[in-house]
């Protein structure tokens, strides 16, 4: 069993982490939470405080860290003797973090994919640029690596899993839905890291149709869905991590992610990117200094974590499979719906952030109960998806599953130790 959370990161994802870790700190040991900013790590630990979240009475520390220090980073796995550690930090420390994992020891989750700060879309499958190239020294060491454990990817790759596995005898398509029908209040904001959300939309839009990479421009494709809860929100075609496994993992020749977006957000990025604003290469003023137009944007932007107390509304994430059945067209969403201020209430994040922060402290579960410590690099598609599903329903994180017989919470039941706080246990089965 792994017991004690290295958290690496201190941003809106990092505190939902922390404080799910906390709630859960009598089966996770001691949570030690990292980032270049003390005083952020000391905010987060502030707010479980205030929050009541720790379980039981347990270690609970900052320390400052640069992660694209492969030895600082080893030491601290090694002086807090950390078993797990949950990168929540930029992508651009994660292959120095995960190197770090694997010269320890240590199990390994992030929840986006790594990305050279100098380079935007690079050619797909993005994992075999760099995470799939230590998948032998993960092996090799006996190190559970664990990619893309967010949201999406995360819970949308094991949601395609469990929907191919258990609702088809083939599936024809996935559709991935992102739907944010909250407010924050701002003139104009990004729900999570800014550099990073951008760095997503200026370049190539790729997405898996009959089995090939189509390269797409970004709001070229439109299409308005009616999801639960949040009703008919207009999407567009979005390039996204998860389908550079999923594609090469499940054997569905298309494979789609749409994200909902507004006129005001598409106006402001579009004048962002024309004026060049949103470029990763550095620029020199006329002062002779060198900047990077996307960090000072990023440096104007109200950080993400800001927005959590004014933010209201609900976001609906899901996957539409379709398919065949027993000869006959099928099509199943399963899906899960998140209240921003439910989420702020509990945690001090917005929905955005609970539903990438809560994943990753369901699978650290997994992985100190010996469920998922597999001892190799895998993305969430190659895992079992019970065990995490019915964690989540657990934790907050509520999925659900609608069908041709009606729509209903999703309760797989798994022949597993039970986590603390509940007692279901026994033959594995599905709702």
């Amino acid at each position: 069993m792994k017991r004690n959370v290295l958290i690496i990161g201190a941003g809106g994802v990092a505190q939902v982490v922390a404080h799910k870790c906390a709630q859960n700190n009598a089966v996770l040991g001691d949570i030690h939470i990292a980032s270049r900013t003390l005083a952020k790590c000391h905010a987060i630990i502030d707010s479980v405080h205030a929050k009541g979240s720790m379980q039981t009475k347990g270690v609970l520390q900052a320390h400052a860290l640069d992660a694209l220090d492969v030895e600082a980073t080893k030491f601290l796995i090694r002086a807090t003797h950390s078993q797990i550690v949950i990168n929540v930090g930029s992508p651009f420390v994660n292959m120095s973090v995960l190197q770090a994992c694997i010269e320890t020891g240590a199990a390994y989750m992030d929840t986006a994919i790594h990305e050279d700060p100098l380079k935007v879309c690079e050619a797909p499958p993005w994992y075999a640029n760099y995470e799939w190239k230590r998948r032998e020294a993960c092996k090799a060491a006996g190190v559970t690596a664990i990619l893309g454990i967010g949201f999406d990817p995360g819970v949308v790759n094991a949601y395609a899993r469990y929907a191919i596995d258990h609702h088809f005898d083939q599936v024809d398509s996935i559709d991935i839905i992102d739907i944010n029908a909250g407010s924050h209040g701002r003139y104009f904001a990004t729900n999570f890291d800014p550099e990073t959300n951008f760095r997503e939309f200026t370049s190539t839009v790729w997405s898996w149709e009959n089995n090939a990479w189509k390269a797409n421009q970004m709001f070229e494709h439109r299409k308005d869905w009616d999801m639960p809860v949040t009703g008919v929100g207009t999407t567009y075609l979005t390039g996204h991590d998860e389908l550079h496994s999923m594609s090469q993992h499940l054997g569905v020749p298309n494979i789609r992610f749409w994200m909902g977006f507004g006129e005001h957000y598409i106006n402001v990025f579009n004048v962002l990117k024309n004026l060049g604003l949103l470029s990763e290469q550095p620029v020199r003023t006329a002062r002779g200094q060198e900047i990077v137009p996307l960090e000072v944007v990023k440096a104007v932007l109200p950080d993400p974590a800001s927005l959590a107390p004014d933010y209201t509304g609900k976001t609906c994430i899901g996957d539409l499979v379709k398919g065949t059945k027993d000869g006959q067209p099928a099509e199943v969403l399963i899906y899960n719906v998140c209240d921003h201020e439910a989420s702020y209430q509990e945690v001090g994040s917005q929905a955005i952030s609970y539903t990438a922060g809560v994943p990753p402290v369901a699978a650290a579960l997994l992985i100190a109960e010996g469920v998922w410590d597999v001892g190799g690099m895998v993305n969430v598609e190659e895992l079992d998806p019970a065990p995490l599903i019915a964690q989540m329903n657990r934790m907050g994180l509520v999925t659900r599953i609608r069908h041709a017989a009606g729509d209903d919470v999703l309760e797989p039941i798994c022949p597993v130790a039970a986590p603390l706080g509940d007692d279901r246990q026994g033959e594995l089965k599905y709702g």
